[in-house]
């Protein structure tokens, strides 16, 4: 955005700031326009459609959408099967891949976030006519021959450029896991499995975020203002885990996850239909398939093992923090002790764990996080580290689908306007209770236009109101959620690949979620925080000793809480592995037992509220192998220096970049060349044995073993006993080198206060 457009929002915008001037420091554009309510603008003549596509200005619009993008890939099928292999092919599959996508990713969005009924059946409607259309092309058999003929012919291939040639690959993966090699009768089978799945996830998705209600005359009057009221019923639409009311959290517990009849079949059918598919086009089950393509592409990371390793050493420290939970409960909440045994039981560890690593009361930090501020410190960081901006616009009208949507330009100072983020930040009746990140555009270099298609994406968060007398004030949790989120965002922005097939985020699952857990790291360091964080009262600065407090909190429980996530990760694999012949239910409750620690809840069904079995199914591991990657990164690049440029570039050239166009572990091998070397002792009868087996079945392929020894690598807390490894390491390649710091970074990022 250039100096005059910017001084021309300020000038429309000076009556809606003027009263908040009056009672705030003063704040910068992009602080301004998150920290009071958006200016109502008439534009009588003035109308596009959502995110400027014309089309989109009604919900009749996307069939007209969808019928264009359908008219344009018959055309590019009929290229793709008849021009010659070479660099044009891949151009030309990626080129259909994005027409389709354009239309699908935003769709995909609209329907469970755009406010209006219409406009959420049109875009369903048409996410379910793409997706069909997109599993009959991964089953062209024509198409995918245009693809092998490439990729047969060595001297061809000889003269691609890496990019394409990976994206090539990708394109012929996907056709692969599809069932491309089936004959005719079992291909249309698979395309009819797909489809049926299409309408499976998105009831899952869907129902998973409905809210249950019950008769208003259940609860204790008194408590009726913490839910949405619906005449003469309650609604319950999330756990209210931040409650300081042990019983409002007991009533949200019992009722949200109370179980769906409709939503446990559906479930069901949805596991069965995708273990159906993978044996159909030759998996051992759905979790094979899935973690195909991915940074533990040759080997099933079998959670299920973990229950025989954590016992040694996590579950004891999981106890431990259960016990100092219980005390702290008493201590925050006292009761009679039947009482108390019986919230304790149900009560899920992030509701008890926010009281035990937030008892440093979220409400002391609150005015200095209001979310402007918040959105100043990114916008600070990313300058320092990328030399990026966050420059607010207004929306056009019918660009958003509501009028709190902010929207930002992400502007380099040398390479000019990167993509845009729509901030869809506040609550609102019907939207979903879930912070996430969505592409809606992805970029490319449009050989077509000699342009580059710059990246659309939104982020979704659920957060209160700006009020007449304050902006919205963020507790550190929310910003945390807010800094990972940008990550996300970030990613999309800073990949600039040649392929919208892997442009930003559309690499590895278990490598997405690496930029934004390395955000959670900026955004509990004073360093970084003190940029920012100031009253948006009195702008005083946040003092160091509350952030030290903070830091200092986010460390107890971390048995507790790589438990949790353990036993997401276990749920998840049992889940989509072989069929166990019993109810979700009655797995949940088993692995719950084994891996969790607190006993499973009658008459719930968290399961039915685990959304990311869709987007994330078989996959949920990744955010434990992120992490680990994550804390590689902070330790090595940032840790001394959370503002150096030198590194944010280096990180940028070396991991954001790319997006899924080079393989993650050589990224992150190629970031943290020459930057860190092993430590110089390793424990040599636990550590060391376990690290050099570990690479040994990693080789082998024996899946059982080789998590056996991650967990016991990483739940390990003996720093002090290591010995030299000498010259052994060298002998490895640098991608098993970096799997190795890796397995060790589970011990130091994840497990750091086991």
């Amino acid at each position: 955005m250039s100096a005059c457009k910017s001084l021309s929002f300020i000038v429309k915008n000076r009556s809606l700031w003027a009263h908040v001037r009056r009672n705030v420091t003063t704040w910068t554009p992009v602080g301004a326009a998150f920290n009071a309510k958006p200016h109502r603008r008439l534009d009588l003549f003035e109308k596009n459609g959502l995110f400027g596509v014309p089309e989109l200005s009604c919900p009749a619009g996307f069939q007209v959408a969808t019928r264009i993008a359908l008219k344009n890939t018959e055309l590019l099928v009929e290229k793709a099967c008849s021009c010659p292999p070479g660099v044009d092919t891949v151009q030309t599959f990626d080129q259909l891949s994005d027409g389709l996508c354009k239309v699908a990713d935003l769709a995909d969005f609209v329907k469970i976030a755009h406010p209006d009924p219409a406009f959420r059946e049109a875009a369903e409607k048409t996410c379910i006519e793409i997706g069909t259309v997109v599993e009959k092309l991964n089953t062209n058999v024509d198409l995918c021959k245009s693809l092998k003929n490439l990729l047969d012919n060595p001297d061809i291939v000889a003269q691609l450029d890496p990019d394409t040639r990976r994206v090539a690959e990708l394109f012929l993966f996907d056709f692969e896991i599809s069932g491309i090699h089936l004959d005719d009768h079992l291909r249309k089978e698979a395309v009819a499995l797909h489809v049926k799945l299409l309408d499976l996830n998105n009831e899952f998705l869907v129902g998973s975020h409905m809210p249950n209600r019950i008769a208003r005359a259940a609860i204790p009057e008194h408590l009726h203002l913490y839910f949405e009221n619906e005449g003469s019923f309650i609604q319950v639409g999330g756990l209210h885990a931040d409650s300081p009311d042990d019983l409002v959290r007991e009533i949200a517990y019992r009722i949200y996850l109370y179980p769906n009849a409709d939503m446990m079949d559906c479930l069901e059918e949805l596991l069965k239909c995708r273990y159906k598919l993978a044996k159909l086009v030759g998996y051992e089950s759905y979790g094979h398939r899935a973690l195909k393509g991915t940074m533990l592409t040759h080997n099933l990371f079998f959670f299920v093992c973990f229950f025989f390793a954590c016992f040694p050493f996590l579950s004891h420290r999981t106890a431990t923090d259960f016990k100092m939970m219980r005390y702290m409960k008493k201590k925050l909440s006292p009761r009679n002790s039947v009482r108390f045994k019986m919230v304790l039981s149900f009560i899920p560890i992030f509701c008890a764990m926010f009281f035990v690593r937030y008892n440093i009361e979220p409400s002391l930090y609150s005015p200095y996080l209001s979310l402007g501020t918040c959105m100043e410190g990114l916008n600070n960081l990313f300058s320092q580290l990328y030399g990026v901006s966050l420059m607010s616009e207004y929306p056009s009208a019918g660009e958003v689908w509501s009028e709190d949507v902010r929207k930002l330009a992400v502007v380099h100072e040398t390479e000019g306007l990167l993509g845009y983020i729509y901030c869809d930040f506040f609550h609102r009746p019907g939207k979903p209770h879930q912070d996430c990140h969505f592409t809606i555009r992805g970029g490319r270099w449009c050989q077509e236009t000699g342009q580059y298609q710059l990246p659309v994406v939104v982020l979704m968060l659920s957060l209160p109101h700006p009020t007449k007398s304050a902006p919205t004030l963020l507790t550190p949790g929310m910003m945390e959620n807010l800094f990972h989120e940008m990550g996300h965002a970030m990613h999309s922005m800073l990949g600039r690949t040649r392929y919208q097939h892997v442009t930003g985020t559309r690499c590895p699952t278990d490598f997405a979620e690496v930029p934004s857990i390395l955000m959670e790291y900026f955004a509990t360091d004073y360093r970084v925080i003190s940029h920012f964080a100031r009253h948006y009262e009195t702008g005083q600065p946040l003092p160091e000793s509350m952030v030290a407090r903070l830091c200092e909190s986010k460390k107890v429980c971390g048995a507790a809480d790589t438990q949790l996530q353990i036993f997401y990760a276990a749920l998840d694999q049992i889940y989509h592995g072989k069929p166990q012949n019993r109810s979700t239910t009655e797995i949940l409750k088993e692995m719950q037992q084994k891996f969790y620690g607190l006993p499973y809840m009658p008459n719930t069904a968290w399961q039915l509220r685990f959304s990311h079995l869709i987007s994330y199914g078989a996959k949920y591991y990744s955010y434990l192998m992120s992490r680990a990657v994550a804390s590689m990164v902070w330790k090595q690049c940032f840790i001394q220096d959370p503002l150096n440029r030198d590194m944010g570039e280096r990180y940028r050239r070396e991991m954001l970049a790319h997006g899924g166009a080079k393989e993650p572990m050589l990224m992150v091998e190629g970031n943290l060349a020459h930057l860190t070397s092993f430590p110089q002792t390793l424990n040599e009868s636990f550590h060391f044995n376990l690290t050099v087996m570990l690479l040994v079945f990693k080789c082998l392929g024996c899946i059982r073993l080789r998590t056996y020894l991650i967990v016991n690598l990483s739940l390990s807390s003996d720093r002090a006993a290591v010995s030299q490894v000498g010259d052994f390491f060298q002998a490895f390649t640098a991608v098993v080198v970096v799997w190795l710091k890796l397995c060790l970074s589970f011990y130091d990022g994840i497990y750091l206060s086991v």
